[in-house]
């Protein structure tokens, strides 16, 4: 083999291991997300910490086949998918403790949207006061309207920077901030705007207080 040949096999072979390499740096490779602990100097609980004290059980929930339906007393009823929820819509973050009746509580950075951006989305009938919230796996609760405007409630689908789990409510668990942990409804699925403010969820109907402040006893 001559010069000018072995000058030419090593350049190609250069060009070879030059072009895998930007091959596979091509390939991104996605890691698992790291839990947030520390956020703007307030020390975080971990995830693990917000315990599974549902009726049934963790769901699990298909992602392909999930919609959230908004209806009652609205203008438009609607269904979001998951992606529709957390793509278009404006997200918010907020650290909020919940409180268990068991006694635990865990203070967690939730990432979430706001109730108020998807009622403005389907409109409200003027005679809406209370909205009721369902569970995939048969739980339900409720809240004043006025109280979730206010307080700009969310409903997340993060926490501590990690996407939700079976266990904490993927898809949907409601950040329902100072208010008792049996407000905090997981694997949500329909959203309802009603008039009836005498409506009682899964524990209100058993003896639990419907308001759920944390400064008032959680039986009625």
């Amino acid at each position: 083999m001559n010069c000018i040949s072995r000058i030419l096999l090593v350049i190609l072979f250069s060009l070879i291991i030059f072009g895998s390499g930007c091959a596979a740096q091509d390939k991104i490779k996605e890691l698992q997300s790291v839990e947030i602990r520390e956020y703007q100097g307030e020390n975080l609980s971990s995830f693990i910490e917000v315990r599974d004290v549902s009726i049934k059980g963790p769901q699990k929930i298909e992602i392909s086949d999930y919609k959230l339906e908004i209806s009652g007393l609205v203008k438009e009823q609607k269904y979001y998918t998951y992606d529709q929820i957390i793509n278009t819509h404006q997200k918010y973050q907020k650290v909020v403790q919940i409180n268990c009746v068991e006694g635990w509580n865990s203070k967690n950075l939730w990432e979430g949207i706001l109730l108020n951006d998807i009622f403005e989305e389907v409109g409200l009938d003027p005679k809406a006061t209370t909205v009721i919230f369902y569970a995939y796996d048969g739980y339900s609760t409720s809240l004043p309207l006025d109280y979730i405007v206010k307080n700009n409630i969310l409903i997340g689908y993060k926490i501590n920077g990690i996407t939700l789990t079976p266990a904490t409510g993927y898809p949907f668990i409601l950040v329902a901030e100072d208010k008792w942990g049996y407000k905090w409804i997981k694997w949500i699925t329909k959203i309802e705007l009603s008039e009836n403010e005498d409506f009682r969820g899964y524990w209100e109907s058993r003896g639990y207080s419907n308001i759920a402040d944390l400064n008032r006893s959680f039986f009625d």
